[in-house]
């Protein structure tokens, strides 16, 4: 039996056992972190006895050596952390000028090699621990949503329609699926549903984090497949030999949203300081918010034309559309006319935050048995649930593959039909009360290994990590729509046809126990619903096996020339293995439900790779070459499912002096299709969006309008008399294809770093990046679905386009497929200045900014570009691009008080359908938003141990810009941080 086998088997699958996770760190007393095994200075001599020293001097936070890999990359010695959230290159420029112009090695994202302070090539964004406490976010996605390369792509915990509370994040609008999060440069389990899957930001305890790092570049050949976009790497608090502890709570100025925090830590050396176990712990809550609470969400803007109109058309009476007339239902078993004042309100009943309670705990232990040999373990455990609600489910009939009837026509001689014709009902259930989904996760990542010095200056690094997420669905009120058939006595002519036609039967309810006969012209009985009524279990369980090992030696040769450096090298070799497994309800998976029909589903992959990394210092403290060096990546991939794929990577850093730097990048990609993406089951999902045919869309095509309304006409639709059901959403089929093919993708930037030495304190940077994604791995959005096919831009698309016989879209089929190319490109400058006025005041000024330069995406091979630069997609299933965003701090300490301002700007956008811009001449209501501020005010007080923070979030009380999006006026993955309103945060820390 393999190693590998073995762990396996001894792996917990089970998550009751909280408590054995630090057991299982404390028990293995012979722990280390993860690339700190006894490293070699630049001299390569033993650093162990330093690490000592350092650990007696600072009596805190140690940092040791950076060495191997950038899973705990320091600086040497007991540098402090810093609070900067600027490029990389100011912070290593900084250093750099307290040397006189020498250099710091340190690992940091992006090599496995240790380099001077300012001579990678790779553009580096570093976030300190203080950086993120001074928000007063709870978790760390919310922290990451400042920053300006930090896309909308991603999920928060405003995504209340299916985000289950987690929080994913994305680098460049890319997606979260095309950045990698690691935690000491080792992968993490993800969370997610059957549809898609991420790292959850929510599941890291903030107490633990010593920084976080963004590698702003590709960095597939390096870290794998799914770093197309970048790396972010969350380095964590090793060698703690203290405690602390931190409490803190927040209220919005309406009282709602109340959020609480409290997390410990406390770290133990032993054994004259060679080990070390540290436990961490975390409980967060956050409370929640209800659409009705906001004036801006208390009412849903359904529709975008010059009347727009507000709501669904789907109430709780229940619509009913003939071939030319439309009713409602009277409550009392008859029909009335259908009129705009019974469109129902479903805001009034749906969350706009989500609420979450979270647990974690994490133990971390090493141990040094010699330079040459450290063993060093990390386990990290979650629980979170969290909770939403949402309208009452409409029944509107069967979603394939159901063999139950596909809509609910009311018969002709049905009861109180006086129509005189055969009606298709839409009606919300009301009776069933509103739908709760809960969530629970359970996710652990566990991680063991061994690093040290081989011979020679050559450093070894090996390590196994093993991931499960376990996840558990339940959504009250979706009703089982075979027995709601049965009390309302419609039975279909041919049972097992989804076409079928329905016939009236006042005895459906013989000989069934508990059914109640009723009408469905009026509200059913407090029985009959209790009957009627279903709630849905389903559980999904996402596991990953991952072997590392990787040697490396930052000194090989020196090049044999005056001023010339060395050379370094690593290579290594991972395994990875990653599977998911959806089993949805017995009752959704036959399709008995009102809600999605979901098949169970299961898959994976496994992947071999080797990889190579070498460092060259061409020349170093010359005229006109401070340094000059060049830094080649390569890997090489073998799937089971694809075959093999080699990528590459090369960077040259120059600083002709020391006040300048110059550097580039330019890459390859290849990304394997993840297993959400690939199995992930086929649902259906209401987006947002508008039949083109309807009376009121129609009129928003402008010179278009003839050539769609003429593509009505041939199926039957009169669109100048023509009412869609949806309201502003569509029914559409979304999930996995297990057909999709890898993404290919190429990379380049180029930058400078300023570090003037006649300015103390200065530093800047600037950075142009270019992306480009071929065979994107996506879905289309519904809204291109149906304009493509009605305005005979893509006539093809009219295939995933169903229709029921009275014109009603009854399906829209958007499933994952390879779609075209994808292109960004953009400008990064970042500045720091600190300076001190007096003796006991000095300032800090920090900044953040985005200029994007294109945005265009491909959606059929083949087919336009399309150019969203400065655009957000109104409805749904879009992203957001704003020309501009910046995010700005300035501190100002005296002596133990500091007070923080922060801003964060985002430029205004114009609209788009997803294929064009919209314009108020074409006959919308609305085509853009406002450019947006974010201001948040800190003040901290530091007295001995304790630390005091207050602090006011949106401190201007902000209202998200409008938006149609068929649910909060806004759009919650881009204005998430503005949806709660002025928040007041009150914190208490102490360590000891």
């Amino acid at each position: 039996m393999s190693q590998t086998d073995r762990l396996k088997q001894r792996m917990p699958l089970s998550f009751k056992l909280l408590y054995a996770l630090p057991v299982f760190a404390a028990g293995v007393p012979a722990i280390a972190d993860a690339a700190t095994a006894a490293s070699t200075s630049a001299s390569h001599a033993h650093a162990a006895p330093a690490k000592a020293a350092a650990k007696k001097h600072t009596g805190r936070v140690v940092t040791r050596p950076a060495t191997v890999a950038p899973a705990v990359a320091a600086p040497v010695a007991a540098t402090p952390v810093s609070n900067t959230v600027a490029n990389r290159t100011i912070r290593q420029a900084r250093a750099a000028q307290t040397a006189e112009g020498g250099t710091e090695a340190v690992t940091v994202t992006g090599s496995f090699l240790r380099q001077g302070r300012n001579t990678s090539p790779n553009p580096v964004q570093i976030i300190s621990a203080k950086d993120i406490q001074q928000t007063g976010v709870t978790n760390v996605g919310d922290f990451l949503q400042r920053m300006p390369s930090i896309g909308s792509s991603g999920r928060g915990n405003a995504d209340t329609n299916g985000g289950a509370g987690i929080s994913c994040t994305d680098i460049r609008n890319l997606g979260s699926s095309r950045a990698l999060v690691l935690i000491d440069g080792k992968r993490l389990t993800q969370s997610g549903d059957s549809t898609s899957s991420c790292v959850d930001m929510n599941t890291i305890p903030v107490m633990a984090i010593q920084s976080i790092e963004i590698l702003k570049d590709g960095g597939s050949e390096l870290y794998g497949a799914d770093a197309v976009s970048g790396v972010i790497n969350i380095k964590l608090r090793h060698n703690i030999n203290t405690g602390g502890i931190n409490m803190r709570g927040n209220i919005t100025q309406r009282g709602d949203n109340r959020t609480g925090l409290i997390s410990a830590y406390k770290g133990w050396n032993f054994d004259h300081d060679r080990g070390n176990i540290t436990l961490t712990g975390q409980y967060d809550t956050q409370g929640g918010v209800m659409m009705k609470d906001r004036s801006w969400s208390r009412v849903a803007q359904a529709t975008n034309g010059m009347n727009p109109s507000y709501g669904s058309i789907i109430s709780t009476s229940g619509t009913f559309f003939g071939s030319e007339n439309t009713y409602n239902s009277n409550n009392n078993g008859g029909l009335v006319p259908y009129t705009a004042a019974n469109r129902y309100n479903y805001n009034k009943d749906t969350s706009l935050l989500n609420n979450t309670q979270n647990a974690v705990l994490m133990g971390d232990a090493h141990y040094d048995f010699s330079k040459h040999f450290t063993l060093y373990s990390n386990v990290m455990y979650s629980h979170k649930t969290s909770w939403t609600q949402m309208a009452p489910m409409p029944a509107t009939g069967s979603v394939a593959p159901s063999t139950l009837p596909s809509a609910i026509m009311i018969p002709t001689d049905y009861p109180g039909n006086t129509s005189g014709e055969e009606l298709q009902m839409y009606r919300r259930m009301g009776e069933f009360g509103t739908r709760k989904s809960e969530t629970a996760i359970d996710s652990l990542t566990a991680k063991v290994g061994a690093s040290g010095e081989i011979v020679a200056g050559w450093m070894y690094d090996a390590s196994f990590t093993y991931g499960s997420t376990m996840a558990s669905f339940q959504t009250s009120g979706v009703g089982d729509y075979n027995k709601l058939l049965r009390e309302w006595g419609l039975s279909p002519v041919t049972p097992g046809d989804s076409a079928s036609e329905l016939y009236y039967n006042p005895t459906s309810c013989l000989g069934y126990t508990g059914c109640v006969q009723s009408s469905a012209l009026r509200p059913l009985s407090g029985d009959a619903a209790e009957y009627a009524n279903y709630t849905e279990h389903d559980n999904s369980h996402y596991m990953m096996r991952d072997f590392n090992a990787r040697i490396h030696n930052d000194h090989v040769v020196h090049m044999p020339y005056k001023g010339g450096g060395d050379l370094g090298i690593a290579l290594g070799m991972e395994h990875r293995g990653e599977q998911l497994s959806y089993r949805p309800d017995p009752l959704i998976a036959q399709g008995g439900s009102l809600t999605n029909t979901v098949l169970p589903t299961s898959g994976g992959f496994d992947v071999s790779e080797a990889y190579l990394e070498g460092n060259l210092t061409l020349l170093h403290n010359v005229p006109f070459a401070k340094n000059l060096s060049i830094d080649g990546q390569g890997r090489f991939s073998s799937y089971n499912t694809f075959g093999n794929t080699y990528n590459w990577k090369a960077g040259i850093n120059w600083a002709p002096t020391r006040d300048v730097a110059f550097r580039g990048t330019l890459g390859t990609s290849y990304r394997q299709p993840s297993v959400s993406e690939m199995y992930g089951g086929t649902l259906m999902s209401y987006v947002g969006a508008s039949d083109p045919c309807d009376m009121s869309q129609v009129t928003t095509y402008g010179a278009r309008q003839a050539t769609v309304v003429a593509n009505c006409m041939k199926q039957g639709i009169n669109a100048n008399t023509f009412q869609a059901s949806g309201s502003g959403q569509v029914p559409t089929l979304i999930g996995g294809s297990s057909k999709l093919r890898p993404e290919i993708g190429r990379t380049y930037t180029f930058g400078a770093t300023f570090t003037p030495h006649w300015v103390r304190g200065l530093s800047t940077s600037a950075s142009f990046w270019h992306y480009r994604v071929s065979d994107t791995i996506s879905s289309l959005s519904t809204q291109y679905v149906l304009d493509g096919c009605y305005t005979g831009s893509s006539p093809g698309m009219c295939q995933n386009v169903t229709r029921l016989a009275n014109g009603q879209i009854n399906t829209v089929s958007a499933l994952n497929a390879n779609l075209g190319s994808l292109t960004t490109s953009g400008v990064d400058w970042d500045l720091s200045y600190r300076f001190r006025v007096t003796d006991e005041d000095w300032f800090q000024v920090e900044n953040n900014f985005q200029r994007l330069v294109s945005y265009k995406q491909q959606m059929v091979p083949g087919g336009p570009h399309y150019n969203y630069l400065g655009s957000i997609t109104y409805k749904s299933q879009g992203t957001s691009n704003p020309t501009v965003r910046d995010y700005a701090t300035l501190t100002w300490h005296h002596n133990n008080f500091s007070m923080t301002y922060m801003m964060q700007y985002m430029s205004g956008m114009h609209w788009n359908d997803g294929t064009n811009r919209i314009y108020k001449s074409d006959g919308y209501g609305r085509d853009k938003t406002p450019a947006m501020i974010l201001q948040d005010l800190t003040f901290n007080y530091n007295l001995k141990r304790w630390n005091f923070q207050f602090e006011v979030q949106n401190l201007m009380d902000k209202t998200p810009p409008f938006l149609v999006n068929t649910s909060s006026n806004s759009n919650d993955s881009t204005y998430g941080g503005w949806y709660a309103g002025r928040t007041f945060l009150l914190q208490a820390g102490m360590t000891f």
